[in-house]
């Protein structure tokens, strides 16, 4: 697909079957990385195709990485401690995942290099690693806004053993900070002290982060969420071969299906084992009505039959810990038996678009009544007979898309516009959609 097309989506019954979910994006993402700063060579399998990882894939090469590729979602990366390209101008796409982690460990690598990224990406905070990088000692400077990329970077002086980080617009900027913190520690032969300032958001993606981190065999002191510590020593060791689990952001959409279309409807690939925060998403549901099954790697859905009257139950959460799969339990609230609010989402506001208010928008156009505050969304249902027929602006969101392909259960036209935006995270989205809808 295009950026240009669009895709009208059927009036959707029932939904059944089983998804393999494709690989998570906040896990190949850094493991990527981890393997290049890693001793020794990884095998990496069950990697997530996508636009956001391709942009990975290539900022390694381009860095003088050596990847070999043996299947879509199977490469091998040689690991080199220290990227051998000391100049490099990298383009980042709208890889928030990329961008972020990439910038502290080239400001650790005493070279000169430039990040930047699509429009959108220039309009994403990167003010606070930034200055966090700058109080530690390394040269990184703004080409464009400040607190925004473009961004460039020049090798340190000399670095500190002691580093702040704003906790409260997104984890990412903890997690470069954390990923890159093996660098520091090798060059000042002292124990790096990462404290995090204000309320840390997403608290279960620093739990992927120290996760893999210790899989590559450097372990984290954490002093609950305020203080992190990193010891001399600490160095990146390949595993020898590491499996991505399934994306439990890309899960919600399915298990999401389940709960509105009957089901069953059963995703492989996540379940009780799961690193990721997102499998969270099941609780919401279950909150919801909805029949769950959970096992070791999988999870399946039983749900209401809308067609004979049936709702989901209303809710107000806070999804602080999962924003992402937070965007479909927005979705559910038009399926549900009163107002629902979804609350503490501040985040939303600075990821790949303004999501409480793109979310805002495209509701009311199928007729939900919506409020919105800074950090809040309440959603009232769209009572039967009420829906209307909406073309969904997707705002080169990937997630945006994929939550609104639920409108079709409202059994008014739905036509998503620029339905390839999903390449960011899941290119083949809507042909798996459609192969669970009976």
């Amino acid at each position: 697909m295009t950026h240009t097309d669009y895709l009208d989506l059927p009036a959707a019954y029932h939904a059944q079957g089983t998804v393999n979910l494709p690989g998570s994006k906040s896990i190949s993402n850094r493991v990527l990385l981890l393997s290049a700063l890693s001793q020794g060579s990884t095998r990496i399998d069950g990697l997530l195709q996508s636009d956001d990882t391709q942009v990975m894939l290539a900022a390694l090469q381009q860095l003088g990485v050596t990847i070999t590729t043996h299947a879509p979602d199977s490469v091998t990366v040689e690991g080199v401690a220290q990227f051998p390209v000391k100049d490099a101008a990298l383009f980042m796409g709208n890889a928030g995942t990329a961008i972020r982690p990439l910038t502290a460990a080239l400001a650790m690598m005493g070279g000169h290099y430039t990040l930047s990224g699509v429009p959108r990406m220039h309009e994403r905070p990167i003010g606070d690693l930034v200055q966090g990088l700058q109080e530690m000692g390394a040269q990184v400077s703004y080409l464009g806004t400040p607190g925004y990329p473009p961004l460039e970077i020049h090798p340190a002086q000399t670095l500190s053993d002691r580093v702040r980080v704003q906790g409260s617009v997104s984890s990412q900027f903890l997690t470069a900070v954390l990923m890159a913190a093996p660098l520091v520690v090798a060059q000042t032969a002292s124990p790096l002290t990462i404290e995090v300032v204000g309320e840390l958001i997403s608290k279960p993606y620093i739990e992927i982060t120290l996760n893999l981190m210790a899989r590559f065999g450097v372990t984290v002191e954490r002093h609950g969420w305020q203080e992190f510590v990193v010891k001399p020593g600490s160095l990146y060791r390949s595993p020898g071969q590491i499996f991505v689990e399934g994306d439990a952001s890309s899960a919600s959409y399915f298990l999401a299906l389940g709960a509105i279309g009957g089901g069953p409807v059963r995703v492989e690939g996540v379940g009780a084992q799961s690193i990721q925060g997102d499998v969270a998403f099941a609780d919401t549901i279950e909150a919801m009505g909805a029949t769950v099954r959970r096992e070791a790697t999988s999870i399946e859905v039983t749900g209401v039959n809308l067609a004979t009257g049936g709702r989901l139950k209303a809710f107000d959460l806070d999804f602080n810990l999962i924003p992402d799969a937070a965007m479909t339990a927005a979705a559910l609230a038009m399926f549900a038996d009163g107002p629902c609010t979804l609350r503490n989402i501040a985040s939303w506001r600075v990821k790949e678009t303004d999501r409480i208010h793109a979310m805002e928008t495209e509701l009311r156009k199928l007729g939900a009544v919506v409020e919105s505050g800074a950090d809040w969304l309440r959603v009232c249902p769209v009572e039967p007979g009420q829906w209307k027929a909406a073309s969904i602006h997707t705002y080169d969101d990937h997630r945006m898309a994929m939550c609104f392909s639920l409108a079709a259960f409202g059994q008014s036209a739905v036509r998503i516009m620029d339905p390839g935006c999903v390449s960011k995270t899941f290119p083949t989205y809507f042909d798996v959609y459609a192969s669970l809808l009976k």
